[in-house]
């Protein structure tokens, strides 16, 4: 298989990190880059949504971000359980699973171009509404049977924090302009988008290699769920865009939303509801291990398994 030469971007990065080279990205340059990426990935969705009556995605909406709330609960019994993590451990990083990544999405979306596959345009409302259930949820299961909960503020982080505030208003001044508003910006947020996305990676393998270490005083079985838990999901999305009549494309970003987990959101709202919880544990299995298997295996295995399954209608 051929690689995006924007996911070879991360191998160099992480290439840079496992080698202790002093190659850094200033802080003030990645959140400019995040900035840009949920902007563009926000207007995108927007446009494509402005083409799209809403009535013919509310039953389908629902559908899916039910299943989604499903998979903290998944996770939850087997870090509490089999992993035998403490309950703020298990519960934050369940949260984390539950919720979703914006960057391992704009991956999806650059797979799908490179396979010259199409997909349904509001599939990028679910990078925003897949976020709630799964951290409101988290902290239930931490909080079950303990001390009250923060709401107040818990809520503010995860409606008002910037990755949900930027992909949210990107949306909608993408929904308002549509597709000829839009064009004056085509050539910043749209044509740019996959070098930006470059840089972001590269970075991102900097950060991974960083993180890989937190996670060897706690065994193989966190490894092996960080790889495991996205398999399970994938196939979730497989079988539930293939239900709801979605595209090979659509489904296989549905694919990729429910097994990627999110190191942007879930870890400021967490450190927010459950501070007890590690954050070394759920960062360094979200983005050490998750975040690169999803991105060199599992999005051509969950675009295999749609196109099987549309192909066979099994």
């Amino acid at each position: 298989m051929t690689f995006e030469p924007v996911v070879l971007f991360f191998l160099l990065g992480a290439a840079a990190g496992l080698l202790r080279s002093d190659l850094k990205i200033p802080g003030s340059i990645y959140d400019a880059l995040s900035i840009f990426l949920l902007l563009a990935i926000g207007l995108k969705g927007g446009v494509k949504l402005a083409e799209h009556p809403l009535n013919e995605m509310l039953a389908s909406g629902a559908a899916i971000v039910f299943a989604g709330a499903l998979i903290p609960l998944l996770a939850f019994p087997a870090l509490r359980y089999l992993g035998r993590l403490s309950r703020p451990d298990s519960a934050s990083i369940a949260a984390h699973y539950g919720s979703v990544s914006v960057v391992t999405f704009s991956v999806g979306v650059t797979f799908l171009g490179q396979k010259l596959e199409t997909f349904e345009g509001y599939m990028i409302v679910f990078l925003v509404l897949l976020e709630m259930p799964a951290l409101m949820l988290g902290v239930l299961l931490a909080r079950h049977g303990q001390g009250e909960v923060r709401w107040g503020k818990l809520l503010h982080e995860v409606f008002f924090g910037k990755s949900i505030f930027l992909l949210a208003g990107g949306l909608l001044i993408g929904y308002i302009a549509g597709s000829e508003g839009i064009k004056p910006l085509d050539k910043l947020f749209f044509d740019l988008f996959k070098g930006v996305l470059a840089l972001f990676l590269l970075e991102m393998g900097l950060v991974a290699a960083s993180r890989i270490a937190d996670l060897r005083a706690y065994g193989a079985f966190l490894v092996g769920f960080a790889i495991i838990m996205p398999l399970i999901s994938g196939v979730l999305g497989v079988v539930l865009g293939w239900l709801l009549g979605l595209s090979v494309g659509g489904t296989l970003l549905l694919a990729t939303l429910y097994a990627s987990a999110s190191y942007i959101a879930a870890p400021a709202a967490m450190r927010i509801a459950v501070p007890e919880a590690n954050p070394a544990l759920s960062i360094g299995s979200a983005l050490g291990i998750t975040f690169p298997f999803n991105i060199f295996i599992g999005i051509p295995v969950y675009y295999w398994m749609a196109r099987f399954i549309h192909t066979s209608g099994v």
